[in-house]
């Protein structure tokens, strides 16, 4: 028998999925403090997570019977993944179960800040009927720079030429055939900053990457440019973005991702400029269904010794 904590919240698709199995034996404990989780840990054989739980050098440490991480997710910016490959432990996550759900939440974003969704619904449920104050932009025309081209930057492409957008990307792993074969033009970082109308953030969070979007790179950006984030919070200088919003250098942002959840004291937080959401770039139903049975699939192979799926590392 294999036993298995899930330490944060898990979709129903997953867990009914776990039940299914003989072998494996799992508990739910959502919201563990980090003294709580050090004490259980070593009980367990596999630990399943999402954003919340942090598992670092002292948990992996505690965590003596453990053979499996499995992020329901793409983002694994809270894992010590050399840590865990240093004892053996595999670490895993589900690339693509939420890419649909995120470019469409990257295009949502998108729409509103440039339509001025949120604050004139606010202004009319307050009673007022201010047109002439939410004059927006329309996205077709303008120059959208993607920065990261996997997945999730493929299908914000695909959907952003439906609006007659002009798409250039940034990667350093991608081609420049790759990027004309699916009509959009590969760049380097300081041609995007410099000519995008709105820049959208889909790569992971690496030491090359986090806090890239910085006061220097603002400079180097377009006047009046939007930036949108629905990847990670910890690519964007929070501080040099808001002085950013408030001077006016930068015009807009769309805000789904924070370097510290949930963002106490962030000083993007308040902007009128500035249009938030909480985090909810995989929450559709469907991603949540996706990454809940993946995860719990990916996880008993990969107890059982059948099969290892979508592993970040190579146990030492």
């Amino acid at each position: 028998m294999y036993h298995i904590l899930i330490s944060d919240k898990l979709g129903k698709a997953g867990l009914e999925r776990l039940d299914q199995m003989d072998d494996i034996q799992y508990d739910l404990k959502p919201g563990l403090s980090k003294a709580e989780l050090l004490e259980i840990i070593p009980s367990y054989d596999g630990l399943i997570i999402r954003s919340g739980t942090q598992v670092d050098a002292d948990v992996l440490t505690a965590a003596t019977n453990l053979k499996v991480v499995g992020r329901a997710g793409m983002g694994v910016d809270n894992i010590d993944i050399e840590a865990a490959t240093m004892r053996g432990v595999i670490v895993m996550n589900t690339p693509g179960a939420n890419s649909i759900a995120t470019a469409e939440q990257t295009m949502a974003l998108m729409l509103a800040v440039n339509r001025h969704t949120a604050p004139a619904h606010a202004s009319l449920l307050a009673g007022e009927w201010a047109r002439s104050q939410f004059v927006g932009t329309e996205l077709y025309g303008k120059t959208l720079g993607i920065i990261g081209f996997g997945r999730i930057g493929r299908l914000v492409a695909e959907r952003a030429k439906a609006f007659g957008m002009e798409i250039m990307a940034f990667d350093p792993y991608v081609s420049p055939e790759t990027g004309q074969s699916l009509g959009v033009t590969m760049v380097d970082l300081d041609s995007l900053l410099a000519q995008a109308d709105i820049i959208t953030l889909h790569t992971a969070v690496t030491p090359e990457t986090t806090r890239m979007i910085n006061a220097d790179a603002i400079a180097r950006m377009k006047e009046s440019v939007i930036l949108i984030n629905v990847a990670r919070g910890k690519l964007v200088d929070e501080a040099a973005l808001a002085e950013a919003l408030q001077n006016g250098r930068v015009r807009a942002a769309a805000i789904d991702v924070y370097s510290s959840e949930p963002p106490t004291g962030n000083p993007l937080i308040g902007l009128p400029n500035a249009l938030h959401t909480p985090h909810l770039g995989a929450s559709s139903k469907e991603a949540q269904r996706n990454v809940a049975v993946q995860i719990a699939e990916q996880m008993a192979d990969a107890l059982r010794g059948d099969d290892v799926r979508n592993a970040l590392n190579t146990p030492f």
